[in-house]
Order: structure tokens, then C-alpha cells, then sequence
């Protein structure tokens, strides 16, 4: 078992003492700065002129077997990441694709019509797709293979998955918003969409009247609890 550093000669052990008002504040001054501080800086900050020097070296005495380190590079000081724990801040960079619009349309696609072939992708756009268009969407984990189309040929059919629904913040498919309120939003133009084959998959199977009341209902229901109250 290692030997305890700070056990005495009687075998006592000396906790560090309670840091006063003064070392905190320029430890806290320490940690928010963006760039290393000189002690004429501190002074300032803290508006007093006491040994500043010593209270710092008392600082990087304490920190000096923690995780950070207090350190002093030409009469500058600040906290840096122990030395031997270097090696474990490595940068991470993470970088936005713009999606194509040929990856957005295939997307959207996919997502009012699944299960759909590529054939039927093709068709509804108008144009034929590269591979790569939905070799995107799988590297994205937006969109799978969902089984065959019982026709001549089988052709694979895509359905979107569980991260797509994640990503959008979706709990279920039919939480989309319809072909009218997309109209009504200003987003697509409705008079140049054939509704008759909008939104054909399985989850966009039509609702019975009473369904579509209660779903009024609730919606009105919600916007009134959301709504603000009216400034008096």
C-alpha cells in the first residue's frame, strides 16, 4: 500500500488548508480567462495589493498532482492540462455536409413514401440519381433496405430508420407534417402536387372522421395551453 505524502512523523494526517476569499477569486479569475494572465492584471481584477505572487505559487503548489496544472510562461499564468494527460485532449472536429438536393429530394421521397423503390424514387423526381445519392443517406443512418417489392424483378425497397426519427426530433412518422400543412406553411406549392400519390406509405393510411375531429381537437387544445398570456 502506497505511503500517504501527507502523514507526518506521528502518523497524522495534514489536510490542505482551507483556501481563503482572495486565493479563490484569482482562481476563478484564472480559469475564465481566454488567454494567460499576468499579475499586474490580477491585481486589478481583485483591486488589492497584496503579495499576488505568493498566492499564486500557493495555487500551483495545490494543483500540482491534480488533473490541471497552474503554470507560468513568461510572467503569464494559467491553468493548462497536466502534461502527462496530454495525450487524452485530443481536438475532435466535427464537420457539417451540405446535403445536394438530389439527397434532399431522395430523402424526402423516401420519407412520404416508404416503403419506395429506386425505380419509384426515379419517377416521382423525374430524373435517375447517382448510387451515391443514397450511399449519403446510409452513411447518415437516415435510410435502410426494407425488404422487396413483391413484383417482377424484387427490386429492394428503402424506408427511413430509427436515427432519422432521432435526428429530427420525430417520435413517430406520422408526426410529419401533411401535404396541406406544408401548403399552408409557404413551404411547397400544393397546386403543382398530385395528392393522390403524396404520402402513399403505410403510415399515411387515411383516418376516419371521428379520428380526425378528436385530432383537431387536441391540437386546439395544445395551442391553448402554449399560447402566451395576453399582455394586461
Amino acid at each position: 500500500m502506497p505511503k500517504n505524502k501527507n502523514k507526518n512523523k506521528n502518523n497524522i494526517i495534514n489536510f490542505p488548508a482551507e483556501p481563503s476569499k482572495l486565493e479563490r477569486q484569482i482562481e476563478a479569475i484564472l480559469f475564465a480567462a481566454s488567454e494567460p494572465l499576468d499579475i499586474e492584471t490580477i491585481e486589478k481584477r481583485v483591486q488589492t495589493q497584496v503579495n499576488i505572487k505568493k498566492i499564486l505559487e500557493n495555487i500551483k503548489k495545490n494543483y500540482q498532482k491534480r488533473g490541471i496544472n497552474l503554470v507560468c510562461f513568461k510572467n503569464r499564468w494559467s491553468f493548462r492540462t497536466a502534461e502527462d494527460l496530454s495525450e487524452m485532449m485530443l481536438l475532435q472536429k466535427s464537420t457539417q455536409k451540405k446535403l445536394s438536393k438530389a439527397t434532399i429530394e431522395t430523402l424526402s421521397i423516401i420519407v412520404y413514401h416508404q416503403p419506395v423503390t429506386r425505380s419509384e424514387i426515379e419517377e416521382i423526381r423525374g430524373v435517375a440519381f447517382a448510387s451515391n445519392t443514397l450511399e449519403i443517406l446510409f452513411e447518415l443512418n437516415w435510410v435502410k433496405p426494407a425488404g422487396r417489392k413483391d413484383v417482377p424483378g424484387k427490386p429492394i425497397q428503402y424506408a427511413t430508420t430509427e436515427n432519422f426519427l432521432n435526428h429530427f426530433n420525430i417520435q413517430k412518422l406520422s408526426d410529419l407534417p401533411t401535404i396541406d400543412e406544408l401548403g399552408s406553411a409557404g413551404l411547397i406549392d400544393t397546386s403543382s402536387i398530385d395528392k393522390s400519390i403524396f404520402g402513399t406509405g403505410k403510415f399515411f393510411k387515411e383516418q376516419t372522421i371521428d379520428e380526425k375531429q378528436n385530432n383537431i381537437y387536441d391540437e386546439i387544445d395544445e395551442a391553448i395551453k402554449k399560447a402566451p398570456e395576453e399582455e394586461k
